[in-house]
């Protein structure tokens, strides 16, 4: 078997281990289900192991086929590494960088393109909404190149870091809501009072939950999303009040009959960052990614 047929291979034995299923994985790949089991089968075969629990259905890795997925996943990285190291010595910076952003944070990862394009403007960008685990598990499955998610509040594993900045806090609410027009508010002015919030498998409706109970509360939440203009059209159209990072609340209420208030936090805000796999030598494009991460990066208190 070629090196290259391997690597192959060895993409289809991650792509089987990130979905669970056969068919799914091959559509990931866009290649037939036939194919892939074909693929699967001679990767076992050169190996000389069995490395998928098979029945009517996916049943899993073996435990020599999740030995071998460590194995695929720094292989088909190298691999990757040295194909963009080529193209940077033939072409310079150019490609198509994929990052997985947290809902709160996706106004900074539209600024970050913005500058890393104007310095680079042969890279392109896709930029998708997932929360922090979601983000994490496209890492380390090659599905993105980089995220934007929290630095310091939950463990992020073997990754390489750019801080960009801390959260802080605001309450948006209607202009002629009771806590609208205030200076600043406390958590438990919100005590008892009806929210649109973030869903749970949110970090930042953690970091909130958490706010409220160190508040001795529990909030009231009437609905959830994992959408902040969801959040934001409910307490235009709904009257519902919310909470969310301050920069964020700042592009949403812009336009809106909405209102923003600060909501004082006790001890500096979680901070947000560009995380990537960890690699030594990272690629052109993430090197240059991390350098205009730092660039961009708001002033650390």
């Amino acid at each position: 078997m070629s090196d290259d047929r391997m690597i192959a291979k060895l993409e289809m034995l991650i792509a089987l281990a990130r979905e669970k299923h056969f068919g799914r994985a091959a559509e990931s790949l866009g290649v037939t289900q036939p194919s892939l089991s074909t693929g699967i089968r001679q990767l076992e075969d050169q190996l000389g192991v069995k490395l998928v629990l098979r029945g009517s259905r996916y049943g899993g890795l073996t435990p020599e086929g999740q030995r071998t997925l460590i194995w695929a996943r720094r292989i088909v990285g190298d691999a990757r590494r040295l194909r963009e190291e080529m193209r940077f010595s033939r072409e310079g910076l150019s490609g198509h960088l994929r990052i997985a952003v947290i809902p709160t944070a996706l106004t900074w990862a539209s600024h970050l393109a913005s500058a890393f394009r104007g310095a680079h403007p042969n890279v392109n960008f896709t930029i998708l909404s997932r929360n922090s685990a979601e983000i994490l598990d496209m890492l380390e499955n090659f599905d993105v190149d980089a995220g934007i998610s929290y630095l310091d509040n939950e463990p992020l594993g073997h990754v390489s870091t750019a801080f960009l900045y801390r959260e802080t806090y605001a309450v948006l609410c209607r202009p002629e809501h009771r806590l609208a027009g205030q200076k600043g508010l406390d958590w438990s002015d919100l005590a008892g009072e009806p929210l649109c919030l973030l869903t749970p498998d949110m970090q930042n409706r953690r970091i909130i939950n958490k706010a409220f109970m160190e508040a001795g509360m529990q909030p009231k939440t009437v609905l959830e999303s994992n959408s902040t203009v969801v959040l934001a059209s409910q307490v235009e159209e709904a009257n519902l009040v919310t909470v969310l990072p301050d920069q964020l609340a700042c592009r949403l209420v812009s336009g809106r009959d909405l209102a923003m208030v600060p909501l004082a936090i006790g001890e500096p805000g979680p901070s947000v960052g560009l995380v990537a796999p960890w690699q030594e030598p990272h690629t052109p494009v993430i090197r240059a990614l991390l350098d205009a991460a730092a660039k961009v990066a708001a002033p650390q208190d």
